[in-house]
């Protein structure tokens, strides 16, 4: 292509065309244009594009002076929107036509055949790289997403997989996308070779890898289909195993992964070096250990003469570390140097310690709390800005703050401040949970077909940190209306608040066997005081009024239990045990209360390791009713393997009458259902009254195992997970002694899960040793809170 100037006056040289391309491979060929000035600018061969647009590129304006310069600098600059295929500037006179071809547009992008991919989910992803409706079409980004795709599908195990991409013009100078995939089969682990263990088994360490070939439920865990990220991460597993069990020269040497040619199954050979097992000849630390040397040695986990453990000694250090960042040292440099003896097969370590600088904290800064309060997460804090460094009051803050139960995730991070070297910035990042909680518990057994229950909290209202109640309860059995409010910080020392004022009638579940009416009216206001970190002591005072109504009938028909009666007679009028008719008595009690509470749980509604305790003593020495009741729980929570978290849980509670006084009945406990021992209707167990509804008892015993594990494909969300359990317990009478012989038990399955509404529990419960009249109820459910 030549460049024709407006000297040239030939007729087939209409015009002068001008090529950027042309100046660059034949320099000194084309002839160049005098530049002249510029009339007009006329812009052909737009569609979609608007003419603004082109001319906002070009670096020429009418008026200026053309030079060949600032075609090519036009040229370039039109390349580079993306929006042409093809661009040209032609002279004609003093008038400059920039002539263009451009790239189509994309009309729409459809996938067929895919099945392993949620469709809109891989549109959406197209279109956030570039390529999806309206967007300019680009052959290179088409490529690449056809690659990406792929690559996906060899993730999941499908190595069969075809992918035909069709790119077909439409009308205005548009095109369709199409991606036509043959998935084809998922290829499956047909073995896995271990090569060089000498110590232990193949199925000893095939049983450690995530990976493994098809079985029972790997059609669900897709544990059968390989991947580079589970193999790596079962190499490690590997060599962990190895190295915590003195074999520190361990080493895998090669792994070989080998497809058949229908791309169906697959072969792993993994080659390792086992080595020799060494024990510890000697542990020694060195270095600044700011005096506390004793202190710091008895952080070591491995001793003299100890088979070697990796994992011990990667926690000796860490111990170390942490200890020395409570003294304010965040970057202490701790490393152990092995000296290894191969003759002997042993090894020593020397301990290093650095404790580099001390450092103080600059600022604290919270983020992701939308709608609680800063302050309310602030006062939950034990490490001060301008204060020295301390690592476990950031964890103890990390720690009180997740126990508020206000959110789903809580993050701490201390980076370095930038440009200094001793100062750090403590930033917290929260995750929000909806805290309102509707409890509704169901169950169904052949007694009572479908039982309901319900209330509604609202924690953290207004994100103030306080907690407000309504409880609400319209069934037969029993109806409720309750409200309490709690202020976890009624003074700014962290003295808690709560009161709560209530109206409650329970009757029977069988009214036209044996029935009773209980109507209680009442109050109470409860103030709670920490004493350390983990203890907070609670008093209190209540008021309460009480009416019992009971029925005695000539034919015995609705008669109510003679428990009931009992009471009446002794705190009303008349005889209800032999004149028929309705009494009623009512007393008055003001119970006192203390309570003593510990918790070290790492979280107060998915906790994986810490304790639990409560104990709680009512008294109410003034009053028509004079009693006592004491009640204890504590929990256990502790990580066991792969996630696995053991739960543990018990309560003992006992209560009596003094002062010549009985016990009163309308305060027996009970148990039975989510709670208390799954596996039996709710508030079922112990003794009962001659026509069999339960009454309850003066005392109880609960216990209950659980093995909590991750739900399959959840990852490492914490808020879903299913778990095995034990439960066993009772409630006896008064004067009956608490007899281990007499507990039921009951065993299952159950799914756990913090829903957007609040815990959700089900579970499946068999009982192991029902009696003759235990009432079983084997499917239950609750929303709300319950071991």
């Amino acid at each position: 292509m030549k460049l024709h100037s407006e000297r040239f006056s030939l007729p087939f040289f209409p015009r002068r065309i001008i090529a950027v391309a042309a100046f660059v491979l034949c320099a000194g060929q084309a002839a160049a244009v005098e530049p002249f000035t510029v009339r007009d600018i006329r812009v052909e061969g737009i569609q979609r594009t608007e003419p603004g647009t082109v001319f906002s590129y070009l670096p020429v304006r009418v008026g200026d002076t053309y030079s060949d310069e600032k075609g090519a600098a036009a040229i370039k600059a039109l390349y580079a929107t993306g929006f042409f295929k093809d661009v040209r500037i032609e002279v004609e006179g003093d008038v400059l036509v920039v002539m263009v071809e451009e790239r189509p547009a994309i009309a729409g992008v459809e996938f067929t055949g895919v099945k392993e991919f949620d469709k809109d989910q891989l549109t959406k992803s197209l279109k956030d790289i570039g390529l999806g409706e309206s967007r300019i079409f680009d052959k290179s980004l088409l490529d690449r997403a056809e690659q990406e795709l792929k690559r996906q599908y060899l993730s999941r195990g499908l190595y069969g997989v075809q992918i035909t991409t069709t790119v077909t013009p439409v009308e205005r100078n548009r095109v369709n996308i199409n991606f036509s995939v043959d998935e084809g089969e998922v290829a499956r682990i047909k073995q896995i070779n271990i090569v060089g263990n000498k110590a232990f088994s193949d199925k000893e360490l095939r049983d450690l890898l995530n990976l493994t070939t098809p079985g029972w439920f790997t059609w669900y865990t897709k544990a059968d289909q390989y991947s580079k990220q589970k193999l790596t991460g079962d190499i490690e597993t590997l060599r962990s195993f190895y190295l915590n069990r003195g074999y520190i020269e361990m080493q895998v040497e090669s792994t070989q992964v080998s497809i058949t040619p229908d791309k169906k199954d697959i072969y792993i050979t993994i080659n390792i070096s086992e080595g020799e097992k060494y024990t510890v000849s000697d542990i020694k630390l060195e270095g600044e250990m700011l005096g506390r040397e004793q202190e710091l040695k008895s952080l070591v986990e491995l001793k003299k003469g100890d088979v070697y453990s990796g994992e011990r000694l990667t926690e000796s250090i860490k111990k170390i570390s942490e200890r020395m960042g409570n003294f304010g040292y965040a970057f202490a440099n701790v490393n152990a140097n092995p000296e290894i003896n191969r003759q002997k097969k042993e090894v020593a370590f020397t301990i290093l310690i650095d404790p580099g600088k001390r450092v103080y904290v600059r600022k604290i800064n919270v983020a992701g709390n939308t709608k609680t309060r800063d302050e309310v997460i602030r006062r939950e804090f034990r490490q001060f800005e301008d204060s020295w460094y301390d690592g476990e009051k950031i964890k103890l803050s990390r720690d009180r703050v997740d126990r508020l139960g206000y959110f789903k995730e809580v993050n701490i991070e201390t980076p370095e401040v930038p440009g200094s070297t001793d100062q750090v910035d403590v930033n917290m990042a929260v995750e929000e949970k909806p805290t309102g909680n509707i409890l509704l518990g169901a169950g169904f057994s052949s007694s009572e077909k479908v039982t309901l229950t319900g209330s509604i909290q609202q924690a953290n209202a207004f994100g103030t940190g306080n907690t407000l109640g309504l409880d609400i309860n319209t069934s037969s059995r029993n109806r409720t209306i309750a409200v309490s409010q709690t202020n976890p910080y009624f003074t700014d020392d962290g003295v808690s608040r709560s009161f709560e004022l209530f109206h409650r009638t329970s009757r029977p579940p069988e009214v036209n066997t044996g029935d009773y009416l209980v109507k209680t009216t009442g109050g109470s206001v409860k103030f709670g005081v920490p004493f350390s970190e983990l203890d907070t002591v609670f008093f209190g005072v209540g008021v309460e009024r009480t009416q019992v109504q009971v029925y005695n009938q000539v034919d015995g028909f609705n008669t109510s239990p003679d428990a009931f009666r009992r009471y009446v007679q002794q705190f009303g009028n008349g005889d209800p045990f032999n004149v028929p008719g309705t009494y009623d008595a009512t007393t008055t009690g003001f119970p006192f209360t203390i309570a003593w509470q510990r918790d070290s749980r790492d979280s107060a509604l998915v906790p994986t390791r810490g304790r639990y305790q409560r104990a709680n003593l009512e008294v109410a020495p003034v009053g028509t009713l004079k009693y006592y009741r004491t009640m204890y729980q504590h929990q256990y929570f502790k990580p066991l393997f792969r996630d696995v978290i053991l739960a543990l849980n018990g309560e003992i509670d006992y209560g009596k009458g003094f002062g010549g006084k009985p016990y009163p009945i309308f305060k027996n406990f009970y148990a039975g259902g989510i709670g208390s021992v799954r596996g039996y209707e709710g508030s079922s167990l112990g003794p009962r009254a001659s026509n069999g509804d339960p009454l309850g008892g003066t005392s109880r015993l609960i216990g209950n195992v659980e093995l909590q594990f991750p739900f399959p494909g959840s990852g490492s969300d914490r808020s879903l997970k299913w778990f095995t359990f034990v439960d066993g317990g009772n409630v006896f009478g008064d004067n009956e002694r608490l007899d281990v012989s007499k507990l039921r038990y009951a065993a299952g399955i159950g799914i756990s899960w913090i829903s957007p509404i609040g815990p959700l529990k089900l579970s499946y419960g068999t009982p192991l040793n029902k009696e003759s009249g235990d009432r079983a109820q084997r499917f239950q459910f609750q929303l709300g809170t319950g071991f």
